[in-house]
């Protein structure tokens, strides 16, 4: 029996050392002798160095963000339309956030105030009227009878993290349609409005520069959704300047 099985099992195994002898002659005949073409590790690594150097680099997102978000910033200052911003009282930002004509700002901007200018990035201006107001977390809201062509209302959402990078748009100093980047330096801080006296709760800290104007501007993330509306400075000068605004000769 013993030696019926021996005999039955000896063909299958004795195709299996040849298959495996042939396949250890064949590598050693492939170490000893390397095909025509064969690459070695400097050629793989210079090759891999000219596809990487070949690849073109990702756009950044920020002028893709400002580019989109540019005509929904409009500036609010107080006085008539047509008037020159030099004699203006309250000049500040703020975002459209609804086809309707509604205008998200920051609430001293407005304050005490029933009716205000806006001017949109076409340059055109519109009287809006403030119809909301909530002065213990500093927004209001204003509405214009129509928005200029090109408008499109402004995204809001939450979900911002501590060093998440943000971008604040507003009109510095009246310079409308300023842009300034940073990071989310904190969550959480407690902030009193200088123009009101006003203390807000669970404020965004940033270290993005804004200046007097910025006020009621968005904060905005790089998915190029609102996620904070500009409420002031904090300054251990005592100045009410964040960083000085330069305007240069462009070659």
């Amino acid at each position: 029996m013993v030696r019926r099985l021996l005999e039955r099992s000896r063909t299958p195994l004795t195709l299996a050392g040849g298959s495996l002898l042939g396949l250890a002659l064949v590598l050693l005949y492939l170490q000893l002798n390397p095909p025509s073409g064969r690459y070695s590790d400097a050629d793989i690594q210079r090759l891999a160095q000219q596809r990487i150097d070949a690849i073109a680099p990702t756009p950044p997102l920020e002028p893709q963000i400002y580019a989109m978000l540019r005509p929904s910033i409009v500036l609010i200052f107080r006085g008539e339309p047509g008037a020159d911003l030099s004699s203006a009282r309250g000049i500040g930002s703020g975002v459209v956030v609804d086809a309707n004509g509604s205008i998200l700002t920051a609430h001293h901007v407005i304050a005490g105030a029933d009716r205000v200018t806006v001017r949109f990035f076409d340059g055109t201006t519109a009287a809006g009227t403030v119809t909301q107001e909530q002065p213990n977390i500093d927004l209001a809201v204003v509405q214009v009878g129509r928005l200029p062509a090109g408008v499109e209302p402004a995204t809001l959402a939450g979900g911002i993290r501590q060093g998440d990078r943000v971008l604040a748009i507003g009109a510095p100093f009246g310079l409308d349609g300023s842009v300034s980047a940073g990071i989310v330096s904190a969550l959480g801080r407690r902030f009193t409005v200088e123009e009101t006296g006003q203390v807000l709760e669970n404020m965004i800290q940033f270290d993005a520069a804004v200046n007097p104007g910025n006020s009621g501007g968005p904060l905005v993330d790089m998915n190029g959704r609102v996620v904070g509306i500009v409420s002031g400075i904090i300054n251990p000068t005592g100045q009410g300047v964040f960083v000085r605004e330069l305007c240069g000769s462009r070659p």
